[in-house]
């Protein structure tokens, strides 16, 4: 474990009521913790931004009835595959699909990955999930 740092900020009193308000809501136990998440947040999202190696989630929701909907997503995870680490593909019901697609690589390349994928017609819901590949 590294070395703890002790740091001084300061707030204006409704900034820091409201982050307090906000921290305990979502099960923070400390200040530190709440502000660690925030930091790491945004680090990961400098890495993305910086085009580094990063990795992620991109789930997607379809009506597999669609004609040709699955085998369009199908051949575009296949052009994808040097940053597809895995797919896991759920029926949610009779009709919809829930595919969640783990990336690692390039960030441009997700996001075209991504991009790709919600620009199929039928798709019902995208979301991409970014993380850090270890870095932040």
């Amino acid at each position: 474990m590294s070395k703890l740092n002790r740091i001084s900020i300061s707030l204006e009193d409704d900034l820091l009521k409201r982050f307090d308000e906000h921290s305990l809501k979502q099960g923070y136990p400390t200040r530190s913790e709440a502000l660690k998440t925030l930091m790491r947040r945004d680090l990961v999202q400098s890495e993305w931004d910086k085009g580094k190696e990063v990795a992620g989630a991109i789930s997607i929701v379809y009506d597999h009835h669609k004609r040709g909907l699955a085998t369009k997503v199908m051949t575009i995870q296949h052009d994808f595959g040097e940053v597809i680490i895995s797919t896991q593909h759920v029926h949610l019901d009779h009709d919809n699909c829930f595919e969640i697609v783990v990336v690692k690589g390039l960030a441009e390349k997700i996001h075209e990955l991504a991009a790709a994928l919600r620009s199929v017609k039928g798709i019902k819901h995208h979301a991409l999930t970014m993380t850090t590949a270890g870095g932040a």
